[in-house]
């Protein structure tokens, strides 16, 4: 009694406000922003992978990329899930 969410109480995307596409934009500027800020803070030290010099400010953008790119992907499953209309406030990534 009480334990089925109410068609107003539900969780999930299908009555989620237009702040999440919002949101999605914010943090991939805030991305961008922290990429250009390892990209003019970071000296340009090399170390060797493989046999290969690499600018190490590589790697923290490599980071931050793959940060990213999981961003984008949650935001897309996301947009997939609003369609099929299987939103079931579970959703975790």
């Amino acid at each position: 009694m009480g334990s089925e969410p109410q068609p107003d109480e539900r969780k999930g995307l299908m009555g989620a406000p237009p702040g999440l596409n919002k949101r999605f934009k914010v943090a991939l500027v805030l991305y961008v922003g922290l990429g250009l800020l390892v990209w003019f803070t970071m000296g340009a030290g090399k170390v060797v992978v493989q046999g290969r010099p690499v600018e190490l400010r590589l790697v923290p953008l490599i980071v931050i990329g793959g940060l990213a790119l999981r961003t984008v992907i949650a935001h897309q499953a996301e947009r997939i899930r609003r369609q099929d209309g299987k939103v079931d406030g579970s959703a975790s990534l």
